[in-house]
């Protein structure tokens, strides 16, 4: 079996290439829901494999095994988190997470003094995370103790190297959600440093592996019920 650090290092470089048709960024569809959340709406969100430390390439001979493991892909909030959950058949993280894009912003700097006698510029960033949470992700796959476990599929191996991958995904209340973390700038590490995690919420109805330099459909999963 493939591990989650099994990457097909050739492919690294091109892996990455925006699909021909192109869905709106995450902050043009989170921004948009913030100002009128549509509950019940239909969404294709990109998901950022550049920070998906859990998708892998394996070819095998004439096709190639697409991998997104998501073991550990918990949404580690409050409103996720069930600390009385029986752990063989559930688990602690109600919500599990897709990553969609990532903003980082300066936001200037100031004079200090954190070590005594020394005074430092500290520079103010704040980074913006995307993140679809959804909670039905046993609906694609058995649960399983495994970090292997999570979204496969078989493409021909000449169009894995191009490979981009969509969520299919229907809004759910709330619809989105934020959470903010701040570190103060120390002298070791000169930098306030303001993390914000928003999240579009919804129910998962299909992941989708697209051939990034055609736009063509690769190979689309769905629900194992819809598949019966």
């Amino acid at each position: 079996m493939t591990t989650c650090n099994f990457f097909l290092v050739a492919a690294l470089a091109v892996v990455f290439a925006a699909p021909a048709l192109a869905v709106d960024s995450a902050v043009v569809q989170y921004q948009a829901q913030l100002a009128a959340a549509h509950v019940g709406e239909r969404v294709e969100l990109e998901i950022d494999l550049m920070n998906s430390p859990g998708f892998s390439i394996e070819i095998q001979g004439d096709s190639a095994e697409i991998r997104y493991c998501m073991a550990f892909n918990n949404v580690a909030e409050g409103w996720s988190w069930r600390p009385l959950a029986d752990v063989a058949v559930d688990d602690y993280y109600r919500f599990k997470f897709l990553p969609l894009q990532s903003v980082e912003e300066a936001r200037g700097e100031y004079e200090f003094e954190d070590k005594i006698g020394v005074s430092q510029q500290m520079k103010i960033v704040w980074r913006y995370d995307y993140f679809l949470a959804f909670e039905n992700l046993y609906d694609f796959y058995p649960r399983a103790f495994d970090d292997d476990a999570g979204f496969i599929a078989r493409v021909p191996a000449s169009q894995a190297s191009k490979v981009t991958m969509r969520a299919t995904v229907r809004l759910i209340a709330p619809v989105v959600s934020e959470s903010t973390t701040f570190w103060k700038a120390i002298y070791g590490k000169p930098v306030d440093f303001t993390l914000k995690k928003r999240y579009l919420v919804g129910e998962l109805e299909a992941i989708s592996f697209i051939d990034g330099e055609s736009g063509r459909l690769l190979k689309r999963l769905e629900p194992l019920a819809a598949q019966r």
